[in-house]
């Protein structure tokens, strides 16, 4: 019986390790391809890892609780024929002896559980998955909250989901929990403005900002000090873009089962763009530029909770549009139904945000950081609009719309940045009304 090596998979470009939660099969049970085998936590996201294809867990390389590196070997798995007869066989180390059970967390001192940095195991002995711990840390939870909570997972364990429906109680019922724990208050910092302070009226309501919210907001914030920012504005007359797709749209979604929206002409547009002006797809690393092969693009996309996810279709230069399209819907498919993997939301070098979808007929974009450009749409207008003919100038009723090119200056210049986006206004324009799908 042959056997292959289960590596714990990539799960993003930032994501080096994860901790093993729990393993869902034992040695020697069967597993079948796409089953999970093991769950694991990142400091983003808990997941799980599946089997490749149909075999016995021979054995496990790694414990609860153990910290993996990505790429690190975590399991064999015997695969082809005569697996079946080793499907009862005991589990045991590389040593013979049976299998030895995960030790017992040492005790956590009494101090440590109100402001030290939130550790793997309490106290009581519960696991604290690294995603668990970076959100309690972030939001200013102790060790006497975490260890007071009642956890959905196997043996208690608090999991990301638990955590995240204490926070909005926490404002009442977590603060008489809450030791007071003194803490020096922060010097301001000349070089750093401080925001005012805001009194809130009678009758206002509080809302808290959840964590994906907290998140947005440092990222936003970040890419504004990072990147003197400036945009520029075309209008683009898009007739015959709308008039071809108004032509073969339900025959597209008849043929592919897909839906055709204007996000996958838009991405078709920009990656031509790119293509021709490759200094556009870039990032900035101190004084080095760095020029991307791979042209990622990320579509900004509304969640249902009002915040805002950015999944990336990579290598988008390498697809059609049946495959463009396919690979919108699916995204913005999954990112409203919450089941993105991390390596889906990373990894972009470029990205469009459709501010139309909100009837805005143009806006000035924070760009994405690590990328240095980012192009909203606006909605399509039908509008009056000079013609240019043979026998004169005319007034007709146009589709119109804006596209706005916000860039990184510290890198690309007026120049590059309006050049792109007149060009991505071109091709729009010059969209022919007898293209093939």
């Amino acid at each position: 019986m042959s056997h292959i090596e289960i590596l714990l998979p990539k799960m993003g470009e930032s994501v080096a390790e994860a901790t093993i939660i729990k393993w869902l099969k034992n040695e020697g049970e069967a597993v079948k391809a796409d089953e999970p085998m093991v769950e694991i936590a990142t400091d983003k996201v808990d997941t799980e890892v599946p089997a490749p294809q149909d075999g016995i867990l021979l054995k496990k390389l790694v414990n609860d609780g153990d910290v993996v590196k990505v790429g690190q070997p975590i399991a064999h798995v015997g695969t082809g024929a005569g697996a079946s007869t080793v499907a009862t066989a005991p589990a045991v180390v590389s040593n013979g002896s049976t299998k030895p059970s995960a030790p017992t967390p040492a005790p956590v001192p009494d101090q440590a559980l109100a402001g030290s940095p939130i550790g793997k195991s309490g106290p009581s002995g519960k696991f604290y998955s690294p995603l668990v711990r970076n959100i309690a840390q972030s939001e200013g939870i102790s060790m006497i909250e975490l260890e007071a909570l009642n956890g959905s997972g196997e043996g208690g364990r608090v999991t990301k989901r638990d955590i995240l429906d204490y926070l909005p109680t926490r404002s009442n019922a977590g603060a008489t929990q809450r030791p007071a724990v003194p803490v020096a208050a922060p010097t301001p910092s000349k070089a750093e403005p401080q925001a005012p302070k805001v009194q809130p009226a009678q009758g206002d309501e509080l809302i808290e900002m959840d964590r994906m919210r907290k998140l947005i907001a440092d990222h936003m914030v970040m890419s504004k000090r990072t990147s003197p920012h400036v945009t520029s504005f075309v209008e683009a007359d898009v007739t015959n873009l709308v008039l071809w797709r108004d032509r073969v749209k339900s025959a597209f979604e008849k043929r592919e089962g897909e839906k055709l929206t204007f996000t996958p002409l838009f991405i078709m547009a920009v990656v031509q763009a790119i293509k021709e002006m490759p200094m556009i797809n870039i990032q900035v690393d101190g004084t080095t530029i760095i020029k991307k092969k791979d042209i990622n693009i990320g579509m900004a996309a509304a969640l249902p909770s009002g915040n805002l996810i950015v999944p990336v279709i990579k290598q988008a230069d390498r697809l059609n549009l049946v495959g463009i399209a396919k690979a919108v819907n699916d995204l913005a498919g999954r990112a409203r139904e919450g089941k993105l993997t991390p390596d889906e939301i990373s990894g972009g070098t470029y990205t469009i945000t459709n501010v139309g979808t909100f009837g805005n007929v143009l806006g000035t974009p924070i760009i994405n950081q690590p990328q240095v450009a980012i192009l909203a749409t606006g909605a399509i207008k039908k509008k009056p609009a000079v013609l240019e003919t043979p026998t004169g100038d005319v007034i007709a009723i146009r589709h119109m719309m804006f596209l706005s090119h916000s860039y990184d200056h510290r890198v690309v210049d007026g120049a590059l940045g309006g050049r792109f986006v007149r060009r991505v206004a071109d091709l729009l324009e010059q969209w022919p009304l007898d293209k093939e799908v």
